[in-house]
């Protein structure tokens, strides 16, 4: 329990300090996921080592050989049930203690990794059990720790790919708001399953024929299924189990737009001053001569999971927990945001300018825009996004970012009837210019 400890506060918080991960997002299948990690192989390789130990003392007691007065299962079961217990808090302990850390409650779907840990412990127990019968256990209870050990974290690194979904170890991580499907989980809990059980069955008391028939089906049944599960998890892909996602709860307010944002993302305590800003930016854009639909909808897209939804006029998709979270850049990050889903080209440009390209688009198109978040006071965001891109494309980077502020800060000065003419004359002009690029 102390290496488990130890373990948890280095390898979780390595990364993340814990100010970070408090801050959130916080999901509970997630928070639960990156706190068995790290442990899954050390608790089947704990349990499995003991009950090989467990299983020589069966053997060298010769229990096997006394009056049944207790069942064979029962007997290992109670024999067992220590090793297992120190598997399953090998699992629990630090789910547990990320629990407590992130104040999240759990929820079935949360804890399914957890229990199929616990399966499997208890599959290994098994095993572990068989393997002490027919070897010393002083050489073979250490040797399998260390060879469960090593035979669940190497599978995560070699091919084919389905062993890393097999092993017990779920290969796939989860995003915010999404969860296991059944089958993510049950494949491996079956794998490793099949093996216990065929095992088990030895340890029936029945007569030598049925014992050898019972044996062989057991055997047979337990290939079919591992080959099953393995032909599966086959067309699976690296780190891509099947997952669902969108199951995290939103909280919202306003209307046109109405604004929501995730309940644990880190920002649901900012709701109202989110929406205000979101709010005043398309006012400040529309007022300005900006062609701005206001949506109906401006929703957080941490609720989409990894597989982002574009936005539309009508339904915008914007980072707001990332953006106005304790780890983001503040109410700046969501007026950044609007400005880059609320100002539309009446055309469209490269993807990447090159550098022996004419630059002609990219000046006006950027001052445009520039001009736009100086409107909204997002410019400090979008000069430092640009500034990157330029240093690493133009030589004269600095040279482009001075031309594109001189333009946007000259157009500020003018009257502001002039200026929303000034921004749609700019657009022209760039849409102009990437047409004769591409040509």
């Amino acid at each position: 329990m102390g290496i488990v400890v130890f373990y948890f506060f280095h390898a979780l918080h390595l990364e993340d300090p814990y100010e970070e991960v408090i801050a959130g997002p916080l999901w509970a299948p997630q928070q639960v996921t990156q706190s068995l990690f790290y442990f899954y192989a050390f608790a089947y390789a704990v349990t499995c080592g003991l009950c090989v130990w467990e299983g020589g003392r069966l053997k060298r007691d010769g229990v096997w050989t006394l009056a049944p007065g207790r069942s064979r299962f029962r007997v290992a079961a109670d024999t067992l049930a220590p090793a297992v217990c120190a598997g399953w808090l090998v699992l629990g302990l630090p789910v547990v203690m990320r629990l407590i850390e992130t104040r999240l409650i759990p929820t079935p779907q949360a804890l399914a990794p957890l229990l199929l840990g616990m399966g499997l412990v208890v599959a290994w127990a098994v095993i572990g059990c068989a393997l002490g019968q027919f070897t010393p256990r002083l050489i073979s209870a250490p040797l399998s720790a260390v060879l469960v050990y090593y035979l669940i974290t190497q599978t995560g690194q070699v091919d084919p790919v389905w062993l890393r979904h097999v092993s017990g170890a779920p290969d796939t991580s989860l995003d915010f708001g999404e969860q296991y499907r059944a089958l993510t989980l049950l494949v491996p809990f079956l794998f490793t399953g099949a093996v216990a059980s065929a095992v088990a069955v030895w340890w029936l008391p029945a007569r030598r024929a049925v014992r050898h028939g019972t044996r062989a089906v057991a055997g047979v049944a337990a290939a079919v299924v591992m080959v099953l599960c393995a032909h599966t998890a086959s067309g699976w892909g690296y780190g891509n189990g099947p997952i669902s996602a969108g199951h995290a709860p939103g909280l919202c307010t306003g209307s046109a737009p109405r604004v929501c944002v995730a309940a644990t993302g880190g920002a649901q305590d900012r709701l109202d001053e989110v929406h205000g800003e979101i709010s005043r930016s398309i006012t400040a854009l529309r007022e300005a001569g900006v062609n701005v639909a206001v949506p109906r909808t401006v929703s957080d897209s941490l609720l989409t999971g990894r597989h982002k939804k574009r936005s539309t006029q009508t339904e915008w998709w914007l980072p707001l927990s990332h953006q106005a979270g304790d780890n983001g850049p503040g109410m700046s990050g969501v007026r950044y945001g609007v400005l880059l889903t609320a100002v539309r080209f009446p055309c469209s440009f490269p993807q990447s300018f090159e550098a022996d390209q004419p630059v002609d688009w990219v000046v006006n198109h950027d001052a445009a825009m520039l001009w736009a978040a100086l409107v909204i006071k997002a410019d400090d965001p979008y000069l430092a996004w640009r500034r990157g891109e330029y240093g690493g494309t133009f030589k004269n980077a600095d040279q482009v970012l001075a031309k594109v502020e001189q333009r946007a800060h000259n157009a500020r000065r003018l009257p502001a009837d002039q200026q929303g003419a000034w921004f749609h004359r700019e657009q022209q002009k760039a849409c102009r210019h990437a047409q004769e690029t591409t040509r």
